[in-house]
Parts: structure tokens; sequence; C-alpha cells
């Protein structure tokens, strides 16, 4: 940790400490996080989940895991830095942000999401708090919950803060995919467009309660698995006096394409909710795949696919950095790469680190008791509560302290010019079925993503909300 020097403390969490530092022989800026538990051997380390996940995905809209470090048993983890989170972003905000910004940060998270599942993982614990911002770019952070779609069930029946947990997770099911982070996705965008969670519920049954109270109650028809769950439990789904809240009463300033998508991310039903994939093809994004006409095909037919809408970042070399507790170095080239000659170097006691993670390809898998405190049923129909400024973290595991407020900069930028004459959307799929891996194991590098037309101030009113607790789950 000598070649770093700590500028300042930018949040504090349950599992770690999150330091704003300087590397001071290249003056980059960068996070470091690190760990409250001990970790006594290198093996230890390697295996953690955020780890594991983290070397094995290069993306631009996935925040960068530089080193781990192990120095005196202490683990810290050095990431790329990045100004705030999309929560803190919210929370200073005294109106809504406007649906050319909402569209653009939920693409490229999608691309990213697309990126992840194809890889084999899904995210588990999606929320504001875990959405990295600079400028106009947004990144996925905090891989602690992250599995592998093809890990052995059961999985863990606690994961996620519980504003944006799905349905079949909230009913104790110990077998599930990455549809729930489509739910989630579904939940962050309706919080986007309104700057209020939409299912603020205080317990696992009062949130089941909330959904209930926008989307409706489901049946046999909808959802029987969801029935057969509830039954496990004793858990009698709420028969409201009322009919439920439509999404256009909740999301008065949204388009019908963003309800449409927020309806379909929102389903009860998991095989019912659209894939990363699937939902990046939706109309709501189609501005997303504008092509100017000076880059528009000559010839009639199909336009040729924005290159700039991949789904793969630049690949990775392989390249190893280990020290000692002294002041020698090693790094290791291709033909010290033998475990024998190096196996002593993961144990040595002092500074241990990995320099540039092995991104390594990994083919996806297949996808892998009570409810206490139900709540009374209103006669009133619902409407979900504002937020309360509560200070964000730069991780889901961290209470941040500040940050820039960098709104003012993202509205300032200038717009894209939107056309009527869209030559159709991409069709992101045919992206995948175009993927290829170079001969050390890297993913090809396209040119940088697209982002979601431009960014203009939104006109609506000043709205004064009303201030809602907000805790950060572990």
């Amino acid at each position: 940790m000598e070649c770093y020097k700590v500028i300042k403390e930018v949040g504090d969490g349950t599992f770690g400490t999150v330091w704003r530092a300087l590397n001071k022989q290249s003056g980059e800026v960068v996070a470091i996080k690190k760990m409250k538990k001990k970790y006594y051997s290198w093996e230890e380390c390697v295996n953690l989940r955020e780890v594991k996940s983290l070397r094995r995905m290069n993306h631009p809209n996935i925040v960068k895991l530089k080193e781990v470090i192990r120095e005196n048993n202490v683990l810290y983890f050095i990431f790329e830095y990045m100004e705030c989170s999309l929560y803190q972003l919210m929370k200073d905000r005294s109106k809504p942000f406007s649906e050319t910004e909402v569209r653009n940060w939920c693409f490229q998270i999608l691309q990213a999401l697309a990126y992840m599942h194809h890889r084999g993982y899904f995210h588990r614990d999606l929320k504001p708090e875990n959405l990295l911002v600079t400028k106009e770019t947004i990144k996925i952070a905090d891989f602690g919950l992250a599995r592998e779609i093809s890990s052995q069930a059961p999985y863990t029946e606690y994961v996620s803060t519980r504003w944006y947990r799905a349905p079949e997770i909230l009913l104790q099911s110990s077998i599930y995919d990455s549809a729930v982070d489509m739910w989630a996705m579904g939940a962050i965008i309706a919080e986007l467009l309104t700057l209020r969670p939409i299912f603020p519920g205080s317990s696992e049954a009062d949130e089941i309660y909330k959904i209930c109270s926008v989307i409706g109650t489901p049946d046999y028809i909808s959802w029987a698995e969801g029935l057969q769950l509830a039954d496990s439990l004793n858990y009698r789904f709420p028969q409201l006096q009322f009919a439920p809240v439509h999404l256009s009463s909740l999301l008065p300033s949204a388009s019908e394409d963003a309800i449409s998508l927020i309806s379909s991310l929102c389903s009860w039903n998991p095989k019912k909710r659209p894939t990363a994939l699937e939902a990046l093809q939706h109309s709501f994004f189609q501005p997303c795949f504008y092509v100017p006409p000076s880059l528009r095909p000559k010839a009639p037919g199909i336009p040729k696919t924005p290159t700039s809408a991949g789904l793969k970042g630049p690949s990775e070399q392989k390249t190893y950095n280990r020290r000692s507790s002294g002041v020698q170095s090693y790094t290791a080239r291709a033909s010290d790469s033998s475990p024998a000659k190096n196996s002593n170097a993961y144990w040595r006691t002092g500074v241990q680190r990995k320099l540039e993670m092995d991104y390594q390809v990994q083919e996806p898998g297949k996808y892998g008791k009570s409810l206490k405190n139900i709540p009374k049923e209103s006669s009133s129909p619902y409407l979900p509560p504002a937020r309360k400024n509560n200070p964000g973290g730069y991780t889901a595991r961290s209470v941040g302290k500040g940050c820039s407020d960098i709104s003012d900069k993202v509205a300032s930028n200038k717009t894209v010019p939107n056309s009527s004459d869209y030559n159709g959307a991409l069709d992101v799929s045919k992206k995948f079925a175009q993927l290829s891996v170079n001969s050390d194991g890297g993913a090809r590098p396209p040119p940088s993503s697209m982002k979601a037309g431009g960014w203009r101030s939104n006109q609506f009113p000043a709205t004064t909300y009303r201030s809602y607790s907000r805790k950060v789950m572990g």
C-alpha cells in the first residue's frame, strides 16, 4: 500500500471502508476498499465471490477491479474511482430526471447486465447505491452477492435490499436466476422517474403488500408457482379492497414506452420478465440506436449495426505482480508462469497483489419459514412515499460521506438531435452470436458504447417531497 496516498474517506459500511486515494506512480485517482475482516491466506482472498466474478468480466459499464492486495492480513480492493452513486445523485435532486437521462443510464446498465448474464453471473443486489456515476457514464459495482447461474442450488434466501427484491426471493424460493436482476431494474427505472421508491416495504410481508397495491394480486393464471410458494409458508396474498394503482398514475411524467417497460420488468412471474437483451430491444430504447444521416448506408436494406452499442470491453493482458514484505518485487513473465516456480509467491508474508486481474471467459451454464408482521389492509389506494436524504455509499456496504453534485454537469450537456427516421432498433442478440475470443482468451474490443440521446434539463415544476427513512441493508 506504500504506492498509494490516501486523500480522504468516502464511505464506511458493515464490511469495509472506502477511501479516495492517489497512485503515486501513475497519478491516477482510485477507490480503495479496505475489508474489516482479517484474511490469513492468499487463497482465501482470491476465492471471494467479488474477486472471482470481477476477474472474469471486463465491460465499460462494470466497475474495474484493478488490484487485490493483502498486507499484514488486511485485504484491500483497488477499484477505478467513480464520482458518486446513483442514490447520492437522486437524493440531491429537487425534481425528477428527464426521460432522456433515465434512458441513457438504463441503456448502459442493461448492456452490462446482458454481458454479465451471458458470462454466467447474476448480480442479486442491484440498487441505486450499487450504480456508480461519473458524468454521463454509469457502472455496476459491488459484486459481493454475485452468483454463477450454473452454481448449485439452493441459493441464499436473503439477498438484495428489500425494496428491489424480486417476489420469488421474498417468498423464500431457493431456486431463482437472472430474472431477479430484471425485477430490480424495473424498480430502479420507476424510482429514477419519480425520485420515490415504488415498493418501499418495511418488512417482507409489507413489501408484498406494496407490490400487490401497484400490480395487483397474483393468481394461478399469472403465477401458479408463486401461490405454491406462499402455501408452503402458510402465507395468503392480500385481497385488496381497492383496485391497484396503475403505473401511469404513479409515474405521471413517464411515456407509454416507459410504463410498458416497467410493467414487463415488474411481472410476478419471473419467466414473463424480459431478459436484458430483450429489454434493450424495447421501443423505450429506440432513440439509443439513432443513426445520423451521414452514417446511414446508401444502399437500401437494413442499416449497419452501430458499433458503439457493443456489449464487450477491451481485453486485458495477463500480467501478474507479487511483492514480498521487503523492497523486492516480482513480475511474472510468460516463461515463469509454472506453478512449481511460483507456488511460494502466494504464501509470502507481507504484501501480495494481483495486477490487472485475469479476465477469463467462462461459458454460461444453466440457470440455475414464515412471513411476519403482515400489514393491515388499507381501504385507500397506495402511493409510494419519498426518500429521506440519508447519505449513500460508494457501494452497497458503505455509507458515503459526501460526493460532488454532478447533476448540474449532466443537465448542461448538449442534446443529441432526435430523428423520426429511425432505421430500426439494434438487434442486440445478433451481437452475441458474433462474439469471439482471441487466442489469448480475451474478448476482442469494440469501440466505446453509444449513449442514449442527449441530456436535457427537466421542465417539471418544483416539487416538495416528503421525507422517508431508508435503510442500507447488509
